[in-house]
């Protein structure tokens, strides 16, 4: 049996060990977060040529939106901006933007640069152009990054997990004091992973208020101490989550304060401690879900307390997993050891919290994927089917922790558990034998009419050691399955909140079908041409059907200046890219009576294509006329 003063030496390492563990696999899995709303049209659309300056750039999104000043931004061919007035919502649309421009605009191309924040507080940005008049070269410049690449979203991502590590550590130690061993908050190691946990949500919900600004608005660093950005971080629903959980720990830090003085005077743990502690976790809990996944989309009404569920669960169960490892690998100085009681109903506490991480986490999956295939098909869905592989690992590792506390709570009897808090051993049992008349006078350390003490168990064939030896082996075997399952609960946490960063395959999917719907399907360019006589201008439209990357069908009408249909001996068409030095094309129109046709045009690029038209209004006449057309990339 170890010695106490060896193990007590320890602890304070195996803690920190353990805390820097989370915390290194929790940070070894930051990356940056994908959007969670979408573009799904605008007016002007992408790449559209028009013919007047617009007075207005609106722009359409899968979800609400929230923006500051520099949210939306137009700017000339020059690089220089043309919208002098910051961003509105359109008739009070909480998932529209709209600038006004300035009263006259040059021809040429104009850059549309956006930056909003969607519903669930995960900034967007993106870029389009648009043409006044015609296409023309453009000085603008605007990243194309993810929103969350950048210094301040690298840090702000750091410290989201650092809060759920918090979270983690503050409930499940918590619970464990409060529903499984009470007299585990004397212990030294439990209490600072108490105030650890404490510390650790804190300090990262302060840095995430402060952060929450630059954050949004692409800002430097340095502006997280702009008052004029933290009052605006104040008045939004990101911020105010953020207050109301540092309200809620400041209680919190009054309260853990009280039970110290509680336990230390011995006045034991009541029932309402135990439910004003689970009130407290279900508010702290409350303010991830009111601000993040659960806070759109559908059944926000069952979302929300389902989300909080899945959270305190995961708390109680990973922070009470790497309680139950700091106290199986104590043994302070009074030999004092958890009980088997202790460890049995924690082992039922963990069984049920991992049951609600299941049920819940289904019905979070099937909000958050919507199909089968989105699984397999989106970043959200093959997330998830990681996070599913890691929970399957736990049950199994769960399975082992159970049956080695089964055999330990099936070892360890009344009296052994009694044994087991003694702070010194035990006085030798006397054992009395019958004596005969007549006998020899009982030597010294002898009873008259009893044999010589002797401690029990020094006789042949007694095993009194066996279960103290067997006990030990079990508790060795539990460390080392509760030391796994609690590796595995960290990936699960890794996982949980890289799905938090990432946008919902639900979402995904109405964003693609919003976006397709909304995008025109097809590319129409009329272009003027000269019919070889006096004042006769006649002109040929070219429509393109979907204009975008991959096969196209064309199809060209010619018309007279009168507006009727007009027959042309010969029409061509070939397409070029000058950027790139491709082309040309040829679009290999044919005749069919009234119209020209072609519906095998593949155009291998995006981009701006120039069309080049021959026309031959007589058997010898013939002129050549181009125009451009912007071609888009393929959805999704």
């Amino acid at each position: 049996m170890h010695t106490g003063p060896a193990r007590s030496v320890g602890t304070p390492l195996t803690a920190l060990a353990l805390v820097v563990a989370v915390f290194a696999l929790v940070l070894g899995g930051a990356g940056a977060a994908f959007a969670h709303a979408g573009l799904s049209g605008s007016d002007p659309a992408d790449g559209a040529v028009l013919k007047a300056a617009p007075q207005y750039v609106t722009l359409t999104f899968t979800e609400s939106v929230s923006f500051s000043e520099d949210s939306l931004r137009v700017l000339s061919p020059q690089n220089e901006r043309v919208n002098p007035r910051p961003a509105r919502h359109v008739d009070g649309k909480d998932n529209t933007a709209r600038v006004e421009l300035s009263g006259k605009l040059p021809q040429g191309t104009y850059t549309v640069a956006w930056r909003v924040v969607s519903a669930d507080g995960h900034p967007i940005s993106g870029a389009f152009v648009f043409s006044n008049g015609k296409p023309s070269e453009t000085a603008a410049v605007v990243a194309t990054g993810s929103p969350d690449d950048t210094a301040v979203g690298r840090l702000y991502g750091v410290f989201r997990y650092v809060a759920y590590s918090g979270l983690a550590l503050l409930v499940g130690a918590a619970a464990f004091v409060l529903v499984c061993w009470p007299e585990a908050a004397t212990v030294r190691p439990v209490r600072r992973l108490l105030v650890l946990g404490w510390v650790a949500l804190t300090a990262s919900t302060v840095a995430l208020l402060l952060l929450r600004g630059p954050y949004e608005t692409a800002g430097q660093l340095t502006s997280a101490f702009d008052p004029a950005q933290l009052g605006r971080t104040l008045t939004g629903r990101p911020g105010g989550a953020l207050v109301a959980r540092l309200v809620l720990l400041a209680a919190a830090a009054v309260s853990l304060r009280w039970v110290a003085r509680r336990t230390a005077d011995r006045t034991g743990l009541g029932g309402r401690l135990r439910w004003a502690g689970a009130l407290f976790a279900s508010a702290l809990a409350v303010t991830w879900a009111a601000a993040e996944h659960a806070s759109v989309g559908i059944q926000v009404a069952l979302a929300v307390p389902v989300a909080v569920m899945h959270l305190l669960a995961m708390g109680v169960w990973l922070g009470g997993l790497i309680t139950l490892l700091l106290l199986l690998r104590r043994r302070g100085s009074d030999g004092r050891e958890i009980p088997a009681s202790a460890i049995g109903r924690f082992s039922a506490l963990a069984f049920n919290a991992v049951a609600v991480l299941v049920a819940t986490g289904v019905y979070q999956s099937w909000r958050q994927v919507g199909s089968w295939e989105a699984l397999s098909t989106t970043s959200y869905g093959k997330t998830l089917l990681v996070k599913i592989a890691a929970v399957v690992l736990v049950l199994c590792a769960a399975s082992f922790s159970r049956r080695w506390t089964a055999r330990l709570g099936h070892e360890a009897s009344p009296a052994t558990a009694t044994a087991a808090l003694m702070p010194a051993v035990s006085a030798p049992e006397r054992v009395r034998v019958a004596q005969g008349v007549g006998a020899p006078t009982p030597a010294a350390g002898q009873e008259p009419g009893g044999a010589a003490e002797a401690p029990a168990g020094d006789g042949p064939g007694d095993t009194a050691e066996a279960p103290r030896f067997e006990a030990d082996a079990y508790r060795r075997g539990l460390r080392r399955m509760v030391t796994a399952e609690a590796v595995l609960g960290v990936v699960v946490l890794v996982v949980t909140t890289v799905l938090t960063g990432t946008q919902p395959s639900r979402a995904a999917g109405e964003r693609v079908a919003v976006a397709s719907a909304a995008e025109p399907q097809a590319q129409v360019v009329t272009v003027p041409f000269d019919m070889g006589t006096a004042n006769h201008q006649g002109t040929v439209q070219i429509t393109l059907t979907p204009g975008r990357v991959g096969e196209n069908t064309v199809e060209a009408v010619v018309y007279t200046p009168d507006g009727g249909l007009a027959t042309v001996p010969e029409l061509r068409l070939s397409l070029t890219q000058d950027a790139l030095g491709i082309g040309p094309l040829d679009a290999k129109l044919k005749n069919l009576k009234g119209y020209w046709a072609a519906y095998d045009l593949r155009l291998p690029m995006p981009g701006v294509w120039t069309l080049n038209i021959t026309v031959r209004t007589t058997d010898i006449d013939q002129v050549t006329v181009r125009d451009t057309v912007r071609i888009t990339s393929l959805p999704g």
